[in-house]
């Protein structure tokens, strides 16, 4: 069998990636998710922006009525990250996250006399009836250390006690104030108090690394430890348990699917897609030529705060980046354009931006193209 080349690398991930899903209301934003995969969401916005771009005329409401129900639900777990997912992927990534970020906190946390999974059972504990804001969470941290007679690290007021504790991926987190699609202060709580009937497989981190050879693939193994914080080691186990297909790629390296991908399709015409989107953060930092050159993608992080630009997708590949200026109710869509892509032409446009404004819910009165 012939090697993969880009094209055909990133016919199969679109397929799945912008699925046919008929509707517009919760169903069909629960349906979008769960194929598509999780969804990074430290941007609060962009499981709409998401939604808006793989499922157009969806709207603010639909979105939000979803996480109301715990349909879809939002929580820092894989690599630490906030992620929205479905309430049933929800547990395959509370497990991996333990997995995976144990031992960070082992290291941060050396503890003498107990073992880090006495301190998350006691978080869920503290979180289970009541939403807790980041500052309870981090004193419930200190209580149970000095409880337990161990050392409270300097670094807890620095920063790492509100890593920690949020991060754990056995909580979920909500707005306390404002939108789902704010950067308001958020809220968490116990998942298994708010999800008490979901189901957990036998062996989530094995359907979790299915999850993502099916929601990104084809994927080679770096690919897939670094989507789920898992060392190579344990997922090249994993990958040898699952059902998969290898062939060798444009770069050499071997990729995984599942046996029954789809087809590959191809993806004319301008999507608007949200800052951390899978086509890019579904993939190795430096394995993600099947959407964007390695200058593009540059150009798109800044490296000294992690931030990324909002990727303009052109023809099912990253051809510059949008953002929205202004203040008050109606803005203003300025749109980036790179060299080396095709510029959109304005009527490209039109159905793009009603389908971000509606996700939104925020008027957009007019765009600028710009080339770069």
């Amino acid at each position: 069998m012939t090697a993969y080349d880009w094209d055909e690398l990133r016919g199969l991930t679109l397929s799945r990636q912008f699925p046919d899903v008929s509707g517009v209301d919760v169903d069909a934003v629960v349906e979008t998710v769960r194929r598509i995969g999780p969804i990074q969401s430290q941007t609060a916005r962009s499981p709409y922006v998401a939604l808006g771009a793989r499922l157009p005329g969806v709207t603010h409401d639909g979105v939000t009525e979803a996480y109301e129900a715990h349909a879809i639900v939002r929580g820092s777990t894989i690599r630490g990250t906030v992620h929205t997912s479905t309430a049933e992927h929800h547990a395959l990534l509370d497990a991996t996250t333990r997995a995976g970020q144990r031992g960070l906190w082992r290291r941060h946390l050396p503890l003498r006399h107990s073992d880090v999974e006495e301190l998350w059972q006691a978080t869920e504990k503290f979180a289970a009836d009541v939403w807790r804001t980041p500052d309870e969470l981090v004193e419930h941290l200190r209580g149970w250390l000095r409880e337990h007679d161990e050392t409270v690290p300097e670094a807890i007021d620095r920063g790492l006690g509100r890593y920690l504790t949020f991060g754990h991926g056995g909580l979920l987190r909500r707005p306390l104030r404002g939108p789902w699609s704010g950067q308001g202060a958020a809220g968490y709580r116990t998942a298994t108090a708010l999800l008490p009937d979901r189901e957990v497989p036998d062996d989530p981190l094995l359907e979790a690394l299915r999850l993502h050879v099916a929601s990104y693939g084809p994927a080679t193994r770096r690919d897939v430890s670094w989507w789920s914080g898992l060392g190579l080691r344990r997922v090249d186990d994993l990958l040898g348990r699952l059902d998969l297909t290898w062939r060798e790629g444009p770069d050499g390296s071997a990729y995984a699917d599942v046996l029954d991908a789809p087809a590959p399709r191809e993806l004319p015409g301008v999507r608007l897609l949200p800052e951390f989107d899978a086509v890019l953060c579904g993939y190795d930092p430096k394995a993600r030529d099947r959407f964007v050159t390695p200058a593009d993608n540059e150009r798109l992080w800044n490296q000294r705060n992690g931030f990324m630009l909002a990727p303009l997708l052109v023809d099912g590949r990253v051809g510059g980046h949008w953002r929205i200026e202004g203040t008050g109710r109606s803005r203003h869509l300025a749109v980036t354009s790179y060299a080396g892509a095709r510029k959109p032409r304005k009527a490209e446009l039109d159905e793009p931006v009603s389908a971000l404004s509606t996700a939104l819910d925020l008027p957009l009165t007019s765009v600028t193209v710009t080339r770069r």
